[in-house]
This record gives structure tokens, sequence and C-alpha cells, in this order.
């Protein structure tokens, strides 16, 4: 094994924490895996990995060696991509994780377009509204609304979404439509969180010039976007979503928009990925479509 294939298993185990997932993402027997570390450490002059039954960390030297590793990495790919016919044809598997409503309303329906401009790349999505560790399930990118949290990823943002507060009429009927901001702290609210987190998320409104948050009381939470919609359309209490989700549902009259004289701050929606992948040709011109067709749906962003 040489020293850039060394150097890409020693960062994928740190990445992991094994050595068995490393060598099997890899594609190289665990006992080649093995030998390489040792070959690398005994090079070095330096013990790299704190190795248990359960568990390998880096040590302080390893950990130190890993960030410079990313960085030379990232260097020689660049160096290569630069050169490669790969990034005007890129192929290979694309793997993405995509928020339910963000796969089946805006990305599937056109994922059509997408193969047929690069009909060498396959991919693997998978959904849902839960956390996704990319390193260790292997994912290229995520698509995902709101503010990014986790800052060891790259962030593209790809849009801003418009956003309503709206309840159904049996709701309101019931307990009267909100006239201020200020009276959605007097309203059930259905709240939404986050997994693994008990952190219900407030209205949030633009009064006078600031966005200014109201924290409605309520007897129902969830963590799952289309929960969130089937509960306000139930009568459960009032919810704050982007308006793309909910037109079938207004023009119905299932729904119904309150507090129209006031806007709500929008949602951004963005592309994240693990540093080690920035250069990816596959993940860059995946970012570049999906840009795009963001930008027919919800308009060019402003910087």
């Amino acid at each position: 094994m040489d020293r850039f294939d060394a150097l890409q298993l020693f960062t994928r185990i740190v990445e992991l924490g094994s050595f068995t997932q490393a060598a099997s993402v890899l594609n190289v027997p665990r006992a080649t895996a093995t030998h390489a570390i040792k070959q690398l450490e005994k090079r070095l002059g330096a013990r790299l990995l704190d190795r248990t039954t359960r568990q390998v960390k880096p040590t302080l030297d390893g950990q130190a060696f890993y960030e410079r590793s990313k960085r030379v990495l990232a260097e020689l790919e660049d160096a290569e991509t630069s050169l490669s016919t790969h990034v005007a044809s890129p192929r290979g598997t694309l793997r993405l994780d995509l928020h339910g409503a963000h796969a089946t309303a805006i990305i599937l329906p056109r994922i059509g377009e997408f193969r047929k401009n690069y009909p060498q790349i396959d991919v693997v999505i998978s959904s849902g509204d839960r956390l996704v560790d990319l390193i260790k399930e292997d994912v290229d990118c995520v698509v995902r609304a709101g503010q990014p949290r986790d800052s060891s990823l790259i962030v593209k943002k790809l849009a801003n979404m418009p956003q309503i507060i709206c309840a159904s009429p049996e709701y309101l009927a019931r307990y009267g439509t909100p006239q201020h901001p200020r009276d959605l702290e007097r309203h059930q609210g259905i709240g939404f969180f986050s997994r693994g987190s008990d952190y219900r998320y407030p209205f949030s409104v633009t009064v006078d010039g600031s966005v200014q948050e109201f924290k409605a009381s309520g007897w129902m939470s969830v963590n799952d976007a289309e929960c969130y919609t089937s509960a306000a359309l139930a009568g459960c209490g009032l919810i704050q979503v982007p308006r793309f989700r909910l037109e079938e549902h207004l023009a119905a009259g299932r729904l119904v928009r309150v507090l129209t004289e006031w806007a709500c701050p929008d949602l951004p929606v963005c592309a994240l990925y693990p540093f080690h992948r920035q250069l990816s040709p596959r993940v860059r011109v995946f970012i570049d479509w999906a840009r795009d067709i963001y930008v027919q749906k919800f308009g060019a962003l402003n910087h």
C-alpha cells in the first residue's frame, strides 16, 4: 500500500472509529489495513491510534496527523480533478440523504434530468427527518431546511423558503384567530423538535422590522414534518412551515393562513457535505444542479 492509500486508510479509520469498517469502505482486507497502519506508525516513529476491543481513537499525535492528512488529501484531490476528464464527465455512486418533502416534492420529480445530464452517476437516496452521521454512514451530501448546526460540515445554501403560520378552520372556530403575533402565546401551538432533543421551536415573526419569537402552549409535539402537517389538519393547533408544502391544503380550505399582515422569516435550505467530499466532482455537479432547481422554485438567493 503506497503512502497515498495509507493516508486515505488512516483518515477513514479515524472517522469511522473502526479498522474493519474502514477496510470495508476502501475494499481492502482487514489484515492489509492493520499491516499498513503498523508500517505508517513505524515510518513516522509515533503511535497514531489507541486500539481497544470496541473502538479505535487517535492519540494526540494521531489527531494532529489526521488534521494534516485531511488537508493533504484535499489538495491532492484538487490537483487530480483539475486535470481529470472526470470533472467534465463525473462517474460513480452519489449517496444522498434528503429531507422527506425536499425528496418527494422538489428533487425526485426532476431527478431524471440529473441522470440525463450525468449518465455515469448512479444515485442512492435515503430519506427522513433524522440526523445523519455523514462520515459513519458514508453519505456524500444531505439537503436540509433550517440553520445548519454542525460546524464540521461544508454548507452551500440552495434557497430561502417563505414560511406561513396556519391552522385548520375547526381550530380557528374553536379558539379564535390571532390578530397580532403576541396573541400566539395564548394559542395552542403544535410543537416541533429535533430528534434527540426536547427543544420546541417557537414561532418566528417579523415585527417592527425585527424577528421576534413567540412560544405558544400546546399539548402535542412531533419530530416529523408530515406528522406536523397532519396534526394541524386534525385541528390540534397552529403550525409554521414553508408555504410550498401546504399549497394544496390552503387551496382546498383545509388550512387557513393567519397573521397575513406580518411576514415570517424565510427558512434556508442548504446542502451539507463532509470536508473530505468538498472537491468530489459528483457532489459538485449535484449541488450546482440542485441550486438551479431550487432557484426555479423559490427565486434567486439574495447575497
